[in-house]
């Protein structure tokens, strides 16, 4: 069974606040977008994911998620209902069997949330995720009560729902045709006729909507991350030159440091401690010095690549600790704008960023001036990875 996931992030999300449409802002360090993309993307039962975005977004989408392997994103329209049918006319030619339809700012999606809407589809056309109401509910009008709602069968309608592909388009068209607008694509398949199955839902998977709700969903993102340590050392020699880089900033010296790119030692140390944090390899498995195209290349394309690697994963990275090794040149001048430098690598604060320097008391290589070795250290903050 083919299935293809149609997020739809056309709308404003205007009681959201700050002016950006809140798919846009970030999470906990990731655009909103971009979590709930990665979601369906990771998991083995979803073949496809297609995005519809508002007419004018296409630049904020390409921040977003450009990097990922997306086909191109569609252009909704005014209304929810409306960019729904124009991503559905839109996934056709990719002949699903079924879909999911979720809503961008549903940012949380667990993998067994996934599973259940899909496995539901093996015996139903439709399938909605779905809590129990638990609050007490009451009618109210003009600000006073009129009375108490029996909460018995009522529940929370979530995101994704699930439909079979070829009924959930055929109804979009009717309602079309028949101008009928109803709250949600559950709703739709009932209006056509087409008995809807309720799973069980997620907490976590809620909708954002107020700033408030952002407060929340990052407070609770946070917490949920686990926390990783990597660690890094590099080591490179000195060979004829005036000036070293280091952390990114050019230092004039009466040599230079040797190596296949630029031989910043210290942006080296940083990739592999950012990697160590993560699990995926060092340095030399994603850059190898045996392919020329890295031949005196810039580091800190080597130190941006381990970054999004964990902004992949959903992580972020909480702090960065270097320390360099060496006689000469001086780091306490240049200490400032190196951490500058790393924090502007890394899109962190530099208040996240540490630069120490110290000596061997002319101890080893590098107290016979030789080289310069740095070793680093990087907290890195992960969604925990699920249970096997």
């Amino acid at each position: 069974m083919k299935t293809c996931v149609l997020i739809v992030a056309a709308g404003r999300g205007e009681r959201a606040g700050a002016g950006l449409p809140k798919q846009y802002r970030q999470l906990a360090g990731t655009p909103v977008l971009r979590r709930s993309v990665q979601a369906f993307i990771a998991h083995p039962a979803i073949a496809a994911v297609q995005v519809v975005i508002a007419a004018g977004d296409q630049e904020r989408y390409d921040r977003a998620v450009g990097d990922l392997d997306l086909p191109p994103p569609i252009i909704g329209g005014a209304e929810r209902q409306v960019s729904v049918r124009l991503g559905l006319e839109g996934l056709e030619t990719q002949a699903p069997d079924c879909v999911l339809i979720h809503d961008a700012a549903r940012p949380v999606v667990p993998p067994a949330l996934i599973d259940r809407v899909v496995a539901a589809l093996e015996e139903a056309p439709a399938a909605l995720p779905v809590l129990p109401v638990v609050d007490t509910v009451r009618r109210g009008e003009a600000g006073l009560s009129l009375g108490t709602v029996p909460r018995v069968n009522l529940y929370r309608a979530q995101t994704p729902q699930g439909m079979r592909f070829s009924e959930i388009l055929a109804a979009h068209r009717a309602a079309e045709e028949q101008d009928i607008t109803v709250t949600d694509d559950a709703a739709l398949m009932e209006w056509a006729g087409h008995p809807v199955r309720l799973v069980d839902g997620a907490e976590e998977t809620m909708k954002i909507t107020t700033t408030e709700d952002f407060r929340r969903a990052e407070a609770d993102l946070r917490q949920a991350l686990e926390i990783r340590v990597g660690t890094g050392f590099d080591v490179h020699r000195f060979g004829p030159g005036d000036g070293v880089t280091l952390g990114g900033v050019s230092i004039p010296h009466d040599q230079a440091l040797t190596g296949h790119s630029d031989a910043d030692v210290a942006l080296h140390a940083l990739t592999d401690a950012v990697l160590g944090a993560i699990g995926d390899g060092d340095i030399g498995s994603h850059f190898p010095p045996t392919d020329p195209q890295w031949r005196g290349a810039a580091s800190d394309q080597f130190l941006s690549h381990a970054v999004d690697r964990v902004t992949d994963l959903g992580g972020e990275i909480r702090h960065l600790d270097l320390t360099l090794i060496c006689e000469r040149p001086k780091v306490g001048p240049v200490r400032d704008a190196i951490r500058e430098r790393i924090a502007e690598i890394c899109a962190l604060p530099v208040a996240r960023v540490s630069v120490k320097a110290t000596t061997t008391e002319r101890l080893g290589f590098t107290g016979r001036r030789e080289g310069i070795a740095a070793q680093a250290a990087a907290t890195v903050a992960l969604p925990p990875p699920e249970d096997p």
